[in-house]
């Protein structure tokens, strides 16, 4: 409906006012992490400067941490090359599991039936 001659703009009125979704969002409580990223160690200025990037387009503010873990396991870098060293991680899709001394000796590998309690 235009109201005067040279009206460049159509009156929308209140089309989309109430009960339609308009677009899409996400429900995100204070502290909750947004995305993370793995990456190797000579690569994470590359990362740090894409999440910098990227931390504008959402609103609020946002911090870029750099964990001390190994990729998205539990286990802390020392820790995990420790583990490592000792044959007692178990990769498990994204993540690790860690090899205890409990549980039957059926399931488990050769020469892995008894680990020393001191180092489990």
């Amino acid at each position: 409906m235009l109201s005067c001659a040279g009206a460049d703009r159509l009156q929308t009125g209140m089309r989309g006012a109430f009960g339609k979704p308009q677009g899409t969002c996400a429900r995100v409580a204070i502290g909750q992490v947004l995305l993370s990223v793995r990456c190797k160690d000579s690569n994470s200025h590359h990362a740090q400067e894409a999440l910098r990037r990227a931390k504008f387009k959402f609103p609020g503010r946002q911090k870029i941490i750099v964990s001390r873990k190994w990729g998205f396991t539990k286990f802390s870098r020392s820790d995990y090359i420790k583990f490592k060293s000792e044959n007692r991680i178990v990769p498990d899709g994204v993540n690790a599991k860690l090899l205890g001394c409990h549980g039957p000796l059926a399931n488990r590998q050769p020469g892995r039936a008894f680990l020393n309690s001191a180092t489990a």
